[in-house]
């Protein structure tokens, strides 16, 4: 079996969302098994938005998918992350489960496995490119292999249109108020992004 991990942060449901599609391509690669788990919210956060419905209805939905561990990494054979935004780079949420992992780092358990990156942002230009390029530093001081989007795969990056995608990272746009959902494209994307990282993973194991 080649194990597939998909950890992700949501705070309105688009990674979340994207997360599923990711796993389903993962899963199209023949011997892939695949977890999906989530990265734990700060309970200061949940304080704070606990007065924000599309917050609350979101965190709800997620509430039965088990919650990201270190050992998860230490089982998976490639890594795709759900990171969204904030300012241009990974939240603390993420950054907190990644700066806990350095026992991790420091026996090189991470070290010549597959990843990459799927993410969201409010706007086109709000850290689409950003954030995943920023999040792969962490990513290589782990020893991971970085996978990408070609645009000979995804020719839907090609276009003048308000949808995320690029050869960086899967993406989608939720809109200045959130309110936007993944376009079918961007699952389009995510799910081949699923299938690839899975793919060189396999090719990695074997």
């Amino acid at each position: 079996m080649t194990k597939v991990l998909i950890p992700f942060y949501s705070t309105y449901g688009h990674i979340h969302t994207m997360a599923k599609a990711v796993a389903e391509g993962a899963a199209e690669v023949e011997g892939a098994e695949v977890k999906v788990v989530r990265v734990e919210e700060f309970e200061a956060v949940k304080q704070a938005m606990s007065a924000q419905d599309a917050y609350v209805q979101a965190q709800k939905a997620q509430e039965d998918i088990p919650v990201a561990t270190h050992d998860d990494l230490r089982w998976a054979d490639g890594v795709v992350w759900g990171i969204p935004t904030r300012y241009g780079s990974m939240p603390a949420q993420m950054k907190q489960y990644l700066d806990s992992a350095g026992a991790l780092w420091m026996n090189g358990e991470l070290e010549g496995k597959a990843t990459g990156i799927f993410t969201s942002t409010g706007s086109i230009h709000g850290g689409q490119e950003t954030t995943a390029i920023t999040s792969l530093i962490p990513l290589l001081h782990f020893g991971f292999i970085y996978v990408g989007l070609p645009y000979g795969e995804n020719p839907e990056q090609l276009t003048t249109d308000g949808i995320g995608g690029s050869p960086y990272s899967a993406s989608t746009v939720a809109g200045a108020d959130g309110s936007a959902q993944p376009d079918e494209r961007d699952l389009t994307m995510a799910r081949r992004l699923g299938k690839r990282v899975a793919t060189v993973a396999k090719a990695l194991k074997e």
